[in-house]
C-alpha cells in the first residue's frame, strides 16, 4: 500500500501510516535546473546585448539589437530564473510532503502535510476516528485524469489522502481504498 512512497503497518493493525511525497521528485528537480539555467542564459545574452561584450561562450549575442531583441531577451531571463527560483525554493521546503495516519490505539485520523513558510508551514489536520463516514475514490480520464483517495468526514470537506502528479494506477487505488476502508470499518464509494 503506497500512497506516497512507502508505507508501514504495524503488526497488530492497530496504526496505519502512510507516508506522503512532496515536492522532491525528479521531475521537480529536472525542472529547476532547466529553467535556471535557461532564464541564466538568456539574462546574459541580453546584458551581453547591451554591454557588447560577449558573456557567453557558446554564442555571440553581441550581435543582437539591444531594444526589441535584448530588452525580450531579459524579460525571458527574469522570468525563468524567477520560476527557477520558486522551483528550487519549493524543493527546499518540500511543500506537500506528509503523512496520513489512522491509529485505532489513540482513535484518531492524522492528516499531516508541510505548506509554506509561515505560520500554517505545518498542516496537521486531526480528526476522530468515528466522525470517519466513508474512503471515496475519484476516478476521471480524459486530458488531464484523475486517480485520487479522499477520507469523507462528518460535517467537513474530504480530505485528499494521495499525492498529487502522476495518477495512480488503478489496480493500485483500488488495493489501497478497499485496504483502508477495511482497517476503518467504513464503505468504499466511488468504484
Amino acid at each position: 500500500m503506497a500512497i506516497g512512497t512507502t508505507t508501514t503497518t504495524d503488526t497488530d493493525r492497530l496504526v496505519i501510516r502512510q507516508e506522503v511525497l512532496g515536492s522532491r521528485r525528479l521531475s521537480n528537480y529536472w525542472w529547476a535546473a532547466v529553467s535556471t539555467l535557461g532564464g541564466a542564459g538568456f539574462l546574459l545574452a541580453s546584458i551581453s546585448s547591451y554591454l557588447h561584450i560577449n558573456l557567453l561562450p557558446f554564442a555571440d549575442p553581441t550581435e543582437l539589437i539591444f531594444i526589441p531583441q535584448g530588452l525580450a531577451m531579459g524579460f525571458y531571463g527574469v522570468a525563468g530564473l524567477t520560476l527557477g527560483l520558486y522551483l528550487v525554493l519549493t524543493l527546499a521546503w518540500n511543500l506537500g510532503a506528509g503523512y496520513n495516519e489512522f491509529n485505532r490505539q489513540t482513535g484518531q485520523v492524522t492528516i499531516f502535510r508541510w505548506g509554506y513558510p509561515g505560520k500554517n508551514r505545518r498542516i496537521e489536520l486531526v480528526y476522530p476516528l468515528s466522525t470517519v463516514r466513508a474512503v471515496r475514490m475519484d476516478l476521471r480520464d480524459g486530458l488531464s485524469p484523475r486517480r485520487a483517495l479522499y477520507l469523507s468526514v462528518q460535517g467537513k470537506r474530504d480530505l485528499l489522502l494521495t499525492r498529487i502528479g502522476r495518477p495512480i494506477p488503478l489496480k493500485e487505488l483500488e488495493n489501497q481504498g478497499s485496504e483502508l476502508a477495511g482497517f476503518l470499518g467504513v464503505p468504499l464509494e466511488g468504484m
